[in-house]
């Protein structure tokens, strides 16, 4: 079931709120700018998800880890552009929000 979004309130990344009267602009701000995303492809049942690790700007192909350490960590335009670059009836890449520290 799907909240609604009361006056004063915003969704964050990952799904939780941000609450404009717990906390000031500049601290809503930051935690915006502390999440990033990764791409999380999965290839159906069998397989083990993977990563998006390495990504260019010319048609080569997207490394790929199953290492969740080892992904690429971006914005969410540039992992929303990820996700549709990397959809086929195969796999289906999903955005993963990571908070990160700093």
């Amino acid at each position: 079931m799907k909240r609604t979004l009361k006056a004063g309130e915003k969704r964050a990344a990952g799904g939780f709120f941000v609450c404009r009267f717990c906390f000031s602009p500049k601290q809503r701000a930051t935690i915006m700018k502390n999440i990033k995303f990764v791409v999380r492809v999965s290839h159906g049942i069998t397989r083990a998800p993977a990563y998006v690790q390495r990504m260019s700007i010319n048609r080569t192909p997207v490394q790929m880890t199953t290492n969740r350490s080892l992904a690429l960590m971006m914005g969410r335009f540039t992992a929303e552009d990820a996700v549709k670059s990397i959809q086929t009836s195969r796999c289906s890449p999903e955005l993963v929000a990571v908070h990160v520290n700093g």
